[in-house]
């Protein structure tokens, strides 16, 4: 066994594992936070993308055992004080998921792309979601909900 401590969403955890645990099963069967989904279990598919230490990774080929100390933000943590994160907002108002399955990890792909490219074209949106599988939408309105959190601005 090992010992893990890590701060997700705000709150810090400590917690014996197993050093061949899976960060996304950490998250997902440790701490109860079922919003990160296992897609793929090798990194192609997008839907395990959470941010750790600011940076949008996918936590589904990632030992907990190497997030120990890291800061790490959960679709769970994007919502504040009851309201949504401007891109969770977008994601609602232009539909932008049909299953839902993918959205999570989109939109935490999303927040990373629009803090470097808080104004980007539809290509460049296009571009920069291609780490991320969608297999309902044909991301038009993903593309579109990104927009329009573009054009609303979004918290640091």
């Amino acid at each position: 066994m090992a010992t893990v401590t890590m701060t997700v969403n705000g709150t810090s955890y400590t917690n014996d594992v197993e050093p061949r645990l899976l960060l996304v099963h950490y998250i997902r069967d440790v701490l109860g936070l079922t919003g990160t989904h296992v897609g793929c279990d090798t990194s192609q598919c997008g839907a395990c993308t959470i941010r750790l230490n600011g940076r949008a990774v996918k936590c589904c080929t990632m030992f907990a055992v190497q997030a120990n100390g890291a800061d790490i933000t959960t679709i769970e943590g994007m919502a504040s004080d009851g309201e949504l994160h401007p891109i969770q907002q977008g994601f609602w108002d232009e539909h932008g998921l049909q299953c839902g399955f993918c959205t999570p990890g989109m939109i935490m792909l999303a927040q990373q792309f629009l803090e470097r490219n808080p104004n980007p074209t539809e290509q460049e949106i296009r571009r920069g979601l291609a780490g991320n599988l969608c297999r309902c939408t044909g991301y038009h309105n993903i593309v579109k909900a990104i927009q329009n959190a573009a054009r609303k601005g979004q918290p640091a």
